[in-house]
C-alpha cells in the first residue's frame, strides 16, 4: 500500500516537473496596440497570429492587449509590463530625444526599434453643419483632440500650434479616445475631431456613415509647410475618399502623416524578437493582404522612420535576408 502510494505520488510529481518545464520553455509576450477600432488593434493580431503558428517552433505565446495609445505603449514597453509595443513614429522619436511626454524622465535609452508598418494619416473629421471648412475654422468650436497618452493628440496639437490656435484657451477641447469621437460628433456633442490613423480605419467609417452628414477637412499651407519643415517625423501625405462614399468630399483631402512602428526594449531576448521579425518579412505577401492600410508597404519601407537603434534580434534578420549590411 504504501509503495503504490510512494510510487502514485512520484509520478505525480514527474507529471508537474515535466508541466513545469513546459512552461519555463514557453515565453509569453504581449503587443499593446490601441483602440480596436484603429489599424494597430489588428496589426498586432496579425503579427501574434502569425508568430503563435509556430509557437511549437519558437516556444513563444503572443498576445495582443488593447491600450490607451503610443505614449502608453512606449511607457509600458520601458517598465516591462509590455514586450512589444506600437507607436508612432513621432512618439519614437520623442521618446527616443527625452521630448514632449519624455521631457521630466530624459531619453528612453532602453528603447528599441523593429520595423516600421503603415503610413498614418492625420485625419480631421467636421461635421457639415459646424461650417467648418478650414482647420483655422476650429477656433470656438468643440474638437476631440485625443486622449492623453496617444499619438494623436501631439499630432492635433502641433496642427493647431501652427496655424495659431492655442488648444486650451480657442478651443473647447474634448479629450476622449478616437473610438469615442464618432458617436459623439454623431450625437452633436462635438463639431469635429482628430485621428492619426491608417485608412480605411473603422471609426472614420463610423463617422462618415451616420445621419450627420461629415466632411474631411485638408490640413495644409504655409503654416503646415513650415511645421513639416520643423518636425524630421512628419511627411505630407492624403486621405483617399473612395474609401469613405458617406463623407461629402468629392477629392481626395490633403494632410501630412507619420509612420507606425513596432518598437520593444533591450531587455527582450535577441531570440524573441528575431522570430517576431522572421514571420512578419518571411510571411509579407500574406501580411500585406490583412488590411487595405498595407497595400503601399514594402520590405524596404518597413525600415523607414525609425529613430530608436533597431534591436539585435531584428538586425540579425535583416543581415540574414541581406536587406541591411
Amino acid at each position: 500500500m504504501k509503495r503504490g502510494l510512494l510510487y502514485s505520488i512520484a509520478m505525480l510529481a514527474a507529471l508537474l516537473m515535466t508541466f513545469a518545464t513546459a512552461q519555463a520553455k514557453t515565453q509569453f509576450v504581449t503587443i499593446g496596440t490601441g483602440g480596436i477600432t484603429g489599424v494597430y488593434y489588428p496589426t498586432g493580431g496579425a503579427i501574434a497570429k502569425m508568430v503563435n503558428k509556430k509557437k511549437k517552433e519558437y516556444g513563444i505565446r503572443a498576445t495582443v492587449e488593447s491600450t490607451g495609445g503610443s505614449v502608453f505603449n512606449v511607457n509600458a514597453v520601458m517598465n516591462g509590463d509590455l514586450e512589444f509595443g506600437i507607436v508612432q513614429s513621432d512618439r519614437q522619436y520623442q521618446a527616443w530625444h527625452g521630448l514632449a511626454e519624455w521631457k521630466d524622465k530624459g531619453p528612453q535609452k532602453d528603447l528599441r526599434s523593429v520595423f516600421s508598418i503603415h503610413p498614418e494619416s492625420v485625419t480631421l473629421v467636421a461635421a457639415v453643419d459646424s461650417g467648418i471648412r478650414t482647420i483655422k475654422d476650429l477656433k470656438g468650436k468643440k474638437v476631440n483632440i485625443g486622449n492623453p497618452g496617444s499619438g494623436q493628440r501631439q499630432n492635433a496639437i502641433d496642427a493647431l500650434t501652427a496655424v495659431g490656435i492655442d488648444y486650451k484657451k480657442d478651443l473647447q477641447a474634448e479629450n476622449v479616445k478616437a473610438s469615442e469621437a464618432p458617436g459623439l460628433l454623431q450625437d452633436g456633442r462635438i463639431d469635429a475631431f482628430f485621428y492619426t490613423v491608417g485608412h480605411p480605419s473603422g471609426a472614420i467609417k463610423e463617422a462618415t456613415s451616420g445621419a450627420r452628414k461629415v466632411r474631411f477637412v485638408s490640413i495644409t499651407g504655409p503654416e503646415i509647410d513650415k511645421m513639416l519643415a520643423k518636425f524630421p517625423y512628419y511627411a505630407k501625405s492624403v486621405i483617399p475618399v473612395e474609401m469613405y462614399p458617406g463623407a461629402q468630399n468629392d477629392k481626395d483631402v490633403p494632410t501630412f502623416g507619420v509612420k507606425a512602428t513596432l518598437v520593444t526594449s533591450a531587455k527582450v531576448p535577441d531570440e524573441v524578437v528575431y522570430a517576431i521579425t522572421k514571420e512578419v518579412f518571411d510571411n509579407f505577401d500574406d501580411f500585406k493582404k490583412l488590411h487595405p492600410a498595407y497595400s503601399t508597404l514594402t520590405r524596404e519601407s518597413m525600415l523607414e522612420g525609425l529613430t530608436a537603434p533597431i534591436h539585435p534580434g531584428a538586425m540579425k534578420y535583416y543581415k540574414e535576408a541581406g536587406l541591411m549590411k
